[in-house]
């Protein structure tokens, strides 16, 4: 039996189902039986037809109450979604199968020769219905156990009424009715064995069904967990960005999924400055939006805390180096600002190119980064940060690698050249709108590929 079988609740209360629908059914077939034999009675009111109506009105009324019993309990099991005793489905068979065997064995006509009445008696047929009705119960294993009980059951009735096994007997007649008692009871074995075929395949589709609509269930709940996670982790970046005297400032976020690996921040230092800081955390999803979350509150605490710029850098490094697990790391670079001031301290953890425009001999320079990613190594060993003397028009790009890696359908990358070319093309822009013609001209450069990577760009530019 398959952990399906044996453990979901679904599963089981499928199995609760649809032996309700066996039962309604039966009963249909009770009824129907019920009016041909007063039809046939009411057409021929002769004493052995009144006095078999009167036998089917006992035991159609006796199993009728015995299944209306089971129905009650099954709707409370369904209601309450528990199984129903072991022990039912045994007494159900007993008692559904003395039906037609009761049937046979009391209801034969006494012109009959007694070791033909098993042969004769249409109610034989009934013991097809239910075995075809086992189906419904989506239990191999019942459908052959009642296929056998079908087969006990008919055989005793046709020995009460005096049929015997054809042991010693000269007669080999094929149409011997010793022989053809037989092999109706045979023939029950079969079809039960047929039946659990049948419910064999239908239980596979069930099992399948419900396989279906629990990952759908999954999915649903895992898509309302992203939408949650995205909320919280555009929630954490900045609203807007700094107003700074000689500054203009613009930062822009697009994850490749529904929650990213990548973020930005700002916040004010202690000594009147600003730092903005930009991250990209490896790989993308919710893990990684996590990561990111928790690097930038060890960012947060430390740059307010420390005087130092690489001293807080080695702080955060040390924190993030004991949370991440091996494989893991992150880029990070920030940015050190002040109100009317052309100069910026420019530090990079791994992260890399950093791109530099100078307005005045229209040159686009890319540095690389200074240190390590973060979470490489418990010890941060890095360059002097970058001090730059910033002219106006001059403006600093942070970006990450989700825009110059971005690629065409033929293969292509944006690359370093085009991404330095939209920044010579928008020079005269505002910070935003230069970020905004990056992301237009990276999408008209992809013509429809799928994004991959997390994008996440910030612009600093000396007014």
């Amino acid at each position: 039996m398959s952990d399906l079988q044996t453990q979901s609740p679904a599963f089981q209360q499928a199995l609760r189902q649809s032996e309700r629908l066996r039962i309604y059914l039966l009963l249909a077939l009770l009824a129907f039986i019920l009016v041909l034999r007063g039809s046939r009675t009411i057409l021929a009111p002769t004493q052995d037809n009144l006095a078999t109506l009167y036998m089917y009105l006992v035991l159609i009324g006796v199993l009728a109450a015995f299944e209306f019993t089971t129905l009650y309990a099954l709707r409370r099991a369904i209601r309450d979604t528990k199984p129903l005793p072991g022990v039912y489905w045994f007494l159900n068979i007993f008692i559904e199968f003395l039906l037609p065997a009761i049937s046979i064995s009391g209801a034969a006509s006494s012109v009959i020769l007694p070791e033909y009445r098993a042969l004769a008696n249409p109610a034989f047929l009934i013991y097809f219905l239910l075995l075809m009705l086992t189906i419904l119960r989506l239990r191999p294993p019942l459908s052959i156990l009642c296929g056998f009980f079908a087969s006990g059951s008919y055989l005793a009735a046709a020995y009460h009424l005096g049929w015997r096994p054809l042991l010693h007997s000269m007669e080999n007649s094929l149409f011997s009715p010793q022989k053809n008692v037989v092999t109706y009871g045979v023939s029950l074995i079969v079809v039960g064995f047929t039946a659990a075929v049948v419910a064999r395949e239908f239980r596979a589709q069930v099992e399948a069904a419900l396989r279906e609509a629990e990952t759908r269930r999954q999915m649903e709940h895992m898509q309302h967990d992203l939408e949650v996670a995205r909320s919280i982790q555009q929630s954490l970046l900045p609203h807007s960005m700094p107003q700074v005297a000689g500054w203009d400032i613009a930062a822009w976020n697009q994850p490749a999924d529904q929650t990213g690996g990548d973020y930005y921040d700002w916040q004010p230092l202690p000594n009147g400055k600003f730092v903005t800081a930009l991250a990209d955390v490896t790989g993308h999803g919710i893990g990684p939006a996590m990561l990111a979350s928790v690097c930038r509150a060890y960012a947060r605490t430390n740059f307010r805390n420390q005087d130092s710029f690489v001293k807080a850098m080695e702080e955060i490094n040390s924190a993030v180096s004991a949370d991440v697990r091996e494989g893991r790391f992150i880029t990070f670079v920030a940015a050190i600002f002040g109100p009317d001031s052309s100069t910026v301290e420019l530090l990079s953890a791994g992260h890399a190119p950093l791109f530099l425009y100078r307005r005045k001999d229209d040159s686009f320079t890319l540095m690389e980064a200074h240190a390590l990613p973060l979470g490489i190594s418990d010890a941060f060993l890095s360059d002097p940060p970058h001090t730059l003397e910033m002219a106006s028009g001059d403006l600093l790009l942070l970006a990450t690698d989700g825009f110059f890696e971005w690629e065409n359908a033929r293969e292509e990358q944006f690359g370093h050249d085009r991404l330095g070319q939209t920044i010579r093309a928008a020079r005269d822009n505002s910070a935003a709108e230069m970020i905004s013609k990056l992301h237009q001209d990276v999408l008209r450069f992809a013509n429809g590929t799928k994004q991959m990577d997390d994008l996440t760009a910030i612009v600093l530019k000396r007014r």
